[in-house]
């Protein structure tokens, strides 16, 4: 039954200025006026807004106005470019992945994988797609190369992974162990488990620097604000919404503000990671889920499970742009964009099967059917220098 809302949600237009001031209001570098034209091409920054103080290891900030700078369409990195490009699908309840050709939508390949597979996982060196077994407690390596499928590594409760920046750990979102497990990044041995007094954490994404992340906390509707390099917990608040239920979690290009989905808000929270504040409200759509920005870092795809539609989130004119309905319904949840851009791939957790959707008209270009309980499905390969986890975040 769905939960009743007992907090009044801000209006679009308190919803604006609310934003405006988080705009205002952040730290960091100051943002180049250019970067917030609509131009997909911004002017060099100058020599003192290209230093960015990051987390030590982890490589430089190409774009301080744009995290997703190395994430432009085709820019494959030399690792890997010769990489057969295909879409991989964790079938939760089916324990299997369904690897389909993206050009001709077709199902080529299915492996059987540990019980409830819930995301597939590019590593930080990109070399390898980690599957993440989570109540088999194990990752399935994938050799997104070959297709050879490796040995199982046993990782305890392994529902999402991520990768520090400088690529020394994996923190594995050990969601019912109520643990944030931090990993070398190769062997997956434990290097230190942080114990949470929240309730699921299961996404993140890290602050322009690195030096920080924010965890979404599913079960008891928490944010935390984690240390990167002490791997401690800095500050954590519940949001302002009886019920609420955070799921994915996406920093702006200009790396000044946190969007937390909420599948039981219907939108967005929109955060200051570095004040870590009060964050302002977008609804979006019924069963806010998952957050993919363009491959131009113009707008933010956001899945709306819970009604079968996107909405399309216009970082410049910080406001809802578009919203696209999938023909006769669906359950879109997790997913990414193609290589290129021009597609948005999500898999439809409740209905065995993953949509396709060109993002230039919003159009359903395919519906594939898959096995039970698709969820966090990774198109792959996809631009960018490292991964940070998740079913793709590149930098």
């Amino acid at each position: 039954m769905r939960t009743t809302k007992a907090v009044r949600l801000p209006a679009a237009a308190a919803v604006l200025a609310a934003l405006a001031l988080l705009s205002a209001c952040s730290g960091g570098s100051g943002e180049p006026q250019a970067a917030r034209s609509s131009a997909p091409v911004q002017p060099p920054a100058t020599k003192a807004e290209q230093i960015v103080d990051t987390l030590p290891g982890m490589p430089p900030v190409l774009d301080p106005a744009d995290v997703y700078a190395a994430d432009r369409p085709g820019n494959l990195s030399p690792v890997v470019k010769n990489f057969p490009s295909l879409v991989y699908v964790p079938n939760t309840n089916s324990d299997t992945v369904s690897i389909i050709d993206p050009k001709t939508y077709r199902v080529v390949r299915t492996i059987r994988v540990g019980r409830q597979p819930q995301h597939v996982v590019p590593s930080w060196d990109m070399k390898t797609l980690w599957v993440n077994n989570d109540l088999g407690n194990s990752l399935t390596p994938i050799d997104p190369k070959t297709g050879k499928v490796g040995k199982p590594v046993a990782v305890h409760d392994p529902y999402n992974l991520y990768f520090t920046p400088d690529g020394k750990y994996a923190i594995v979102m050990a969601s019912m162990d109520r643990a944030l497990v931090f990993r070398d990044a190769h062997t997956m041995k434990t290097v230190k488990s942080l114990p949470v007094s929240c309730y699921g954490v299961n996404h993140a994404d890290f602050s322009r620097d690195g030096r920080y992340f924010i965890v979404s906390c599913e079960f008891s509707g928490e944010v935390l604000k984690v240390d990167t390099a002490k791997m401690e917990v800095l500050r954590q608040e519940k949001l302002p919404f009886h019920g609420a239920m955070p799921q994915d979690v996406k920093i702006s290009p200009d790396g000044k503000l946190f969007y937390i989905a909420d599948m039981m808000a219907d939108g967005l929270w929109i955060l200051d990671g570095d004040r870590f504040t009060k964050p302002a409200f977008l609804p979006t759509g019924k069963g806010a889920h998952g957050l993919y920005v363009s491959r131009d870092s113009r707008v933010m795809y956001v899945s709306n499970r819970g009604e079968g539609t996107i909405s399309v989130f216009d970082f410049a004119q910080k406001r809802l742009t578009e919203k696209w309905r999938l023909p006769g319904g669906g359950s879109p949840d997790m997913g990414g964009v193609s290589a290129d851009g021009k597609v948005l791939w999500l898999s439809g957790r409740y209905n065995s099967e993953v949509y396709a959707i060109d993002t230039g008209t919003g159009k359903e270009l395919a519906r594939i059917h898959v096995g039970s309980g698709p969820h966090g499905l990774a198109v792959y390969p996809q631009p960018g220098r490292y991964s940070l986890g998740h079913t793709g975040i590149f930098r």
